[in-house]
């Protein structure tokens, strides 16, 4: 039984992606000790208006180590079996994502323009966060069991539908932010699934024409204001569109090459940057240096997640790891952009850094999807057998 044991031990620790693993808990490491710092700094807190606490730094790391572990226990189950369960979580997250238009929705700050969280009184979710899992999940699975004919247009319009309703879903609480991530989860996956030239060229044609109508009959005059001030920034220039991305930029430049350390200096004034800017608190307190090295992590994450679905030794594996490297990389993009000008500021959390339990949590799970992909590629089969 023992020898046993030791077997099974020892199968599971050799299949896991341990370079996954490492690059995850260096990031998640890197966001802890930046939290730790705003929350042991009296004058960053005062400064940055950050209300960071050791509370807060506790919940993250709970969320962290919750997520981890639900990481390596996902990597032991085989993604083709929860794959099936998409009845179980799409009406289970969407459910929640509609409570959010009741009285138990709230806004993540005060003051603002959306409605994505549902507060608990002891604590706020956020479950458009956990959708994006029920999604990548979902989506996957609907086009791998229609590889055969993904092309058919009845089928096609199935699928629009099936990534449709969760955009419009978080539209219509406000988070315009979160629903480019579904569209570009949506993007990704069907492009892997093969879609057909002639839907890409349509969707070409068409996209313009549905910005416009965006435009015209959806967008805000707040929205509009966002994108143009990135577009024309002297226009804006004194506005308060570009108040927090202004003193990001200056944040960031002020670390210079190496920072200005973590615990101790003269820092600038960025609002709030425990959540959506911290990596301009990053460029503060570890300057160009530390930036670069931050990017580069993701990178090196990012590129190994689509090297885990090249690998992978069906089409559902390979959808659902493309499905987590476009929900990563187009968080990465817009965050990293907003802080430094090149984005609208939308509200999109920096994964492994910013602070926000459902956000960490959802990031560590979306890599036990990917380390499961790994774990259970058909060559070594031996132990964990179960086919789809």
């Amino acid at each position: 039984m023992a020898k046993q044991v030791i077997k099974y031990v020892l199968a599971y620790l050799k299949r896991l992606d341990k370079s996954l693993i490492l690059l995850t808990l260096v990031l998640c490491g890197l966001g802890t000790l930046l939290l730790y710092s705003l929350s042991v700094n009296s004058e960053t807190q005062t400064i940055t208006n950050a209300a960071v606490d050791s509370g807060t730094v506790r919940t993250q790391l709970m969320a962290i180590c919750v997520g981890l572990g639900a990481s390596l226990v996902l990597a032991g189950i085989n993604y083709r079996w929860f794959a099936k369960l998409w009845y179980i979580y799409i009406p289970l997250t969407v459910g929640l994502t509609l409570l959010t238009f009741t009285g138990l929705g709230a806004s993540g700050l005060a003051g603002a323009d959306d409605r994505a969280w549902i507060d608990l009184g002891f604590m706020t979710i956020q479950p458009a966060e956990f959708m994006k899992l029920a999604v990548i999940l979902s989506l996957s699975y609907h086009c791998y069991k229609t590889r055969e004919f993904f092309n058919n247009p009845l089928n096609i319009l199935l699928v629009c539908i099936h990534g449709g309703i969760p955009a419009l879903l978080v539209m219509l609480q406000g988070d315009d932010g979160t629903a480019i991530v579904f569209v570009t989860i949506f993007i990704a996956i069907v492009i892997a699934a093969g879609l057909s030239w002639k839907y890409i060229l349509g969707a070409a044609v068409i996209s313009p024409i549905a910005f416009l109508l965006m435009w015209n009959f959806y967008l805000q005059p707040v929205h509009k204001n966002r994108i143009l001030s990135i577009i024309n920034p002297e226009r804006y220039a004194n506005s308060d569109l570009l108040y927090q991305t202004n003193h990001s930029i200056i944040a960031i430049g002020s670390g210079q090459l190496t920072g200005k350390g973590l615990f101790g200096g003269d820092y600038s004034y960025v609002p709030l940057c425990h959540n959506d800017f911290i990596f301009s608190y990053a460029g503060q307190t570890l300057g160009f240096i530390g930036c670069v090295g931050i990017v580069v992590l993701l990178a090196l994450l990012c590129m190994r997640i689509l090297f885990d679905g090249i690998r992978s030794s069906d089409e559902l594996g390979r959808f659902i790891c493309v499905g987590v490297f476009a929900y990563l990389i187009t968080h990465c993009v817009l965050n990293i952009g907003m802080t430094v000008g090149v984005t609208p500021v939308i509200g999109i959390p920096l994964p492994f850094f910013s602070a926000g339990g459902s956000a960490i949590l959802t990031a560590t799970v979306s890599i036990g999807l990917v380390l499961s992909v790994r774990f259970h590629h058909s060559r070594y089969d031996s132990i964990f057998k179960n086919k789809a």
